[in-house]
């Protein structure tokens, strides 16, 4: 089902209106939602074909989704429009105005509303290409805050190489930083060349985004003493690790370094990745016992 993600008035009755292409089970599925995001950047195409491909073999196939898969084919339809990598007659790169606000320009209004509606997501995943005189293979980028919840993900996306980069100043106004922070997960893939399409490259992340399983990834909001430990850096995965998950009465084992915590003042999140069955009601995190700081932990209920 095609809706509206957001849309502003132009002169001589126009209107710039950015769409995504929602597809869900006839029941609704189980809750969990990927995002499939790309055209931020106009002179990059590799991504209109895997949101294609993606809506094709989701279409062939129906009886194999079991959850919300939004696709959003066109964040900058300006720029995809004239084939330029930036929003035309801005001379501004919509990639460096994230999160945007409500209260700013168009530009800003617009990311805003593009974050709002994506929030929610179990999972997104950006895609780009490169420019017109370099050719990169399939690639996954993580910022190292985000490494230790994202790259067991990106181990499952079909790519040739995940790549772990410092923190930059410059990466905070993009849609992927932002994204994460706001706690949704959010994967940056690079490939192939600009204003061009790579079929090949395409086919290879079509088929990893059908592997990706976000099934087991649980969100709790984070107790004080987490927060307060991870603001110090003094051992807050420990207090993740010294829990077990309990689903349906069962212990789940969790995935070696599939944890993170994010968040702000307001609201702060751990994530934390289970092999956890797609049928799960019931998730409690039961504290081992006997650690240095676990002795009077009390049970936590997810669900």
């Amino acid at each position: 089902m095609i809706e509206i993600v957001t849309q502003v008035g132009l002169p001589v009755d126009e209107r710039l209106c950015i769409k995504k292409n929602r597809l869900q089970p006839a029941d609704g599925g189980n809750g969990r939602r990927i995002s499939v995001i790309t055209g931020i950047h106009g002179d990059e195409l590799e991504g209109q074909y895997v949101c294609w491909r993606v809506q094709q073999c989701i279409g062939e196939h129906p009886e194999c989704l079991r959850g919300t898969v939004d696709i959003y084919p066109a964040m900058n339809p300006f720029g995809i429009d004239s084939v330029t990598r930036g929003i035309p007659a801005f001379d501004l790169d919509m990639n460096r105005i994230f999160p945007g606000s409500v209260d700013g320009d168009m530009n800003e209004y617009i990311a805003a509303q593009i974050i709002e509606d994506i929030s929610g997501s179990d999972l997104a995943l950006d895609i780009h290409a490169s420019n017109i005189y370099l050719t990169e293979i399939p690639q996954i980028r993580i910022n190292e805050i985000s490494a230790q919840r994202l790259v067991p993900l990106a181990k499952k996306a079909n790519v040739d190489f995940v790549w772990v980069h410092g923190a930059s100043t410059v990466l905070e106004s993009t849609l992927a930083y932002s994204l994460n922070s706001w706690g949704v997960d959010t994967l940056v893939v690079e490939m192939g060349v600009g204003m061009r399409i790579t079929r090949s490259y395409g086919e290879q992340l079509t088929d990893g985004i059908s592997d990706v399983d976000i099934s087991g990834m649980v969100y709790i909001d984070a107790p004080q003493e987490w927060i307060d430990a991870y603001q110090e850096m003094d051992g807050w995965a420990d207090w993740v690790t010294d829990y077990k998950l309990i689903a349906d009465g069962q212990e789940m084992p969790n995935v070696s370094g599939g944890y993170g915590i994010g968040g702000d003042e307001e609201r702060w999140r751990v994530y934390i990745r289970y092999d956890l069955p797609q049928s799960t009601e019931h998730l409690t995190l039961v504290p081992y016992g006997g650690g240095r700081k676990r002795s009077e932990a009390e049970n936590i209920v997810i669900r």
